[in-house]
């Protein structure tokens, strides 16, 4: 089968949604399937190219192949996940990009469109009309939800409402929707009228052999970390996460001389804020540590006494199995 699967985020980007599309599309092609992966070039989340495609980028549109995917990089406005304004350029660019580029790509059997973020979804529904084949929404994110539950604007505003309508239609235009919990299913169902029989469940999953039981006395020598209780939180700083906890849990143990290091890896939206908030409260108990290549990741969860998994309360979130549980579960 020739999959065409659209996607914002492919590596050398981290976080979840770009290890789902790698992972998934490695695996389609040890099947047999013909894979190409339409995505953009990697800026996520600081809005920086990454130096090796710079040079690249000036071409508008560049493949490569990885691991026999077919890779397809397309232009798009690149900006840091922080500022509303700038992530709706940076959207909208790739939704307009990806739509053009992929209408002259050879015809697929089927176009998969994944979200994060939802405009990817209209690139996969156009290419999928133009090209006259079936037409799969994998739902990553539950939108506008999502946005009302990290306190990211007015349920009632006009973003919200078009995202809503967007929401929908991609819902009912799909010729088939996969999600990754059932609860997202039941949501579907209920809010939105889709069939079920129209829905398939695909949890998240992990690589057992990249998370895995190691040996993390190396990295804590190296962060001059031995004889520490080391609390990791690794991945996206974002705003869904409600990090302000970990100053609150850190400020609390600073005053009573507790053994405990905080270690935030990672970058995001929120990150500037945390990390301002942590300096005036002049917390020695919490190191940032930027983004690390995602073979690193293991290392970190060695080191950790206890790996922490956070997001704001809300009932969105009730739905939500992060990805990185699961890398914790499987290092042991």
């Amino acid at each position: 089968m020739k999959i065409l699967y659209v996607s914002q985020y492919f590596p050398p980007e981290m976080g979840a949604p770009a290890a789902r599309v790698s992972e998934l599309s490695r695996h389609w092609v040890h099947a047999g399937h013909e894979v190409t992966v339409l995505t953009g070039f990697p800026n996520h989340p600081d809005g920086i190219i990454k130096p090796e495609y710079r040079g690249r980028f000036r071409r508008i549109v560049f493949r490569e192949t990885i691991d026999g995917i077919s890779l397809v990089r397309t232009w798009l406005l690149p900006f840091p996940n922080r500022k509303s304004h700038e992530r709706i350029l940076n959207y909208s660019s790739f939704c307009l990009s990806a739509a053009i580029t992929g209408s002259f790509l050879d015809r697929p059997d089927v176009v998969i469109a994944t979200s994060p973020q939802l405009l990817v979804g209209l690139s996969g529904w156009w290419i999928a009309k133009l090209k006259r084949v079936p037409f799969v929404l994998e739902v990553r994110d539950l939108w506008p939800e999502s946005l009302a539950a990290v306190g990211v604007g007015d349920p009632n505003s006009l973003l919200s409402r078009a995202l809503g309508r967007i929401a929908g239609f991609l819902y009912h235009q799909a010729n088939h929707i996969v999600v990754v919990t059932p609860a997202f299913r039941d949501h579907l169902i209920r809010k939105w009228r889709v069939q079920e029989e129209k829905i398939s469940i695909v949890q998240n999953g992990v690589e057992t052999e990249l998370f895995s039981p190691g040996d993390g006395s190396p990295l804590l020598r190296d962060l001059n970390a031995e004889g520490k209780f080391i609390a990791s939180y690794i991945g996206t700083l974002g705003l869904a996460h409600g990090l302000q906890t970990i100053v609150e849990a850190a400020e609390t143990l600073q005053r009573i001389e507790s053994n405990v290091l905080f270690l935030l890896v990672g970058e995001g939206a929120d990150r500037e804020r945390i990390q301002a908030l942590a300096k005036s409260k002049q917390l020695a108990n919490i190191r940032f540590v930027s983004q690390q290549p995602r073979e690193k990741i293991p290392a970190y969860i060695a080191a950790s006494d206890v790996c922490l998994v956070l997001l704001k309360k809300s009932d969105i979130f009730e739905t939500v199995i992060p990805t990185k549980m699961l890398e914790f579960m499987s290092c042991g």
